[in-house]
This record gives structure tokens, C-alpha cells and sequence, in this order.
């Protein structure tokens, strides 16, 4: 249940929202018929609308203003399957200011409790832009000016020697196959994270930072 110290806090948090908020003060048993199963609560709980979803000509048509700060780059995820990757990417992508993350609609996985975790507020703060043909989005967003830049343990050269100051799109396979084969054919280069021998792959999610740092870094 929740306290009194934590429900004045609370209400002083919400009271700085500007909006009229009703609290009420319930069991956590209450709470737990509430939430989604597998919710990470922490004893409070918000009935708030869905996140709006976001188009991909929205996210990403318009190049950003020399000074609005961020990168001009965006994330597209090939298939992935795992929640807490998706959760994981969206944090770096947040942290490095990239554009969106892009994934297909029907394959890969919903904002659920787990993914929102593991994403630690980046869902409400970078639109996750889902596409019915990933292949399609690729070519308009080359029409848009993106160079479109996936990731194979056998790319035909490694990362920093990719041109990384333009529009880019970094373009991730899923957990298991990488890249699926119209989506590696679709895009502009493949380029490879060099790894130690014995070493192919490593986890999407730090895949992903290390190509939004080398992007980053790239600009400076």
C-alpha cells in the first residue's frame, strides 16, 4: 500500500503535470488485478491513454535543423524477437538522439511491461515507428536522403570506415538469422563490428550502441 509520505510526494508530482489528476489509495492486491501481468509497479500505477503511433514520413521525412541537436539517424530492427532488445535499443537510441526506431508491424514484439522497463522512458520520448513492409520503408527512406547502413558479421567493410555524417539508417538483424536476405539486398552497405576471433556476433542491443557512438562520434 501505498504510504502517506509517498502519497504527498505523489500528489505534489502530479500537481506540477498542470492537470487535474484524480488518487486514489488502494492495497497492492488492488493494484495487481490492475496492471498487466509481469507489471513492475513499485506500489502506484497511472491510467494514461496509449501512446499516439507515429507514421514513418513523420518521424523521419523532414531532416532535423542544423541546430536542433540529435542525430539525423534512425534504427531499423529486422525481425527482432526479444522485448527487452527492443527496450534496450530504444534507451541508446534515446541517449544518442536518433530519430526513431523502426521495426515491421507483425513481427516483432508490443510496448508491454517488459520492454517498457527495460527501455527506462524512452518509449514516451522516441516514436517506435512500425511498417507493414520493412523493405518498402527502406526505399523511401532512401528517398529521403538515408544511407541505409546494415550490420553482417560479413559486411564488406568495418563500421568506421563507413560514411556516417550524413542521413543514416543503421539497420540491425534479429537475435537468431541477422538480416533477411531483401533486407540486406536493399540496403546501400554492409558493414561489420570486428570482433576477436572466436567471437561472430554480439546482442542486438549493444550492437546497436556501438553503432549509434560511432555515429555520434563520427560527426564530431
Amino acid at each position: 500500500m501505498v504510504t502517506a509520505t509517498v502519497h504527498k510526494r505523489l500528489a505534489h508530482l502530479l500537481a506540477t503535470t498542470g492537470k487535474a489528476l484524480d488518487v486514489d489509495i488502494v492495497g497492492r492486491d488492488e493494484i495487481e488485478r490492475l496492471v498487466p501481468a509481469g507489471a513492475v509497479h513499485q506500489g502506484a500505477a497511472l491510467l494514461a491513454d496509449p501512446l499516439p503511433s507515429v507514421s514513418l514520413e513523420a518521424a523521419c521525412r523532414e531532416p532535423l535543423a542544423p541546430d536542433a541537436g540529435g542525430l539525423d539517424a534512425v534504427v531499423v530492427l529486422d525481425q527482432p524477437s526479444d522485448p527487452q532488445n527492443v527496450g534496450a535499443v530504444l534507451r541508446s537510441a534515446a541517449a544518442f538522439g536518433a530519430r526513431a526506431v523502426i521495426v515491421p508491424d507483425r513481427h516483432a514484439p508490443d510496448v508491454t511491461p517488459v520492454l517498457a522497463k527495460a527501455a527506462s522512458g524512452a518509449v514516451d520520448r522516441l516514436p517506435l515507428v512500425r511498417v507493414v513492409n520493412l523493405a518498402r520503408a527502406l526505399g523511401e527512406l532512401k528517398e529521403w536522403g538515408f544511407w541505409c547502413i546494415g550490420f553482417d558479421a560479413e559486411g564488406a567493410a568495418p563500421l568506421w570506415q563507413a560514411d556516417l555524417k550524413g542521413r543514416v539508417a543503421l539497420v540491425m538483424g534479429s537475435e537468431g538469422d541477422g538480416l533477411r536476405r531483401l533486407t540486406r539486398e536493399t540496403c546501400d552497405l554492409l558493414a561489420a563490428i570486428p570482433l576477436v576471433q572466436g567471437s561472430d556476433s554480439i546482442n542486438l542491443s549493444a550492437a546497436t550502441a556501438i553503432a549509434l557512438y560511432e555515429t555520434a562520434r563520427a560527426r564530431r
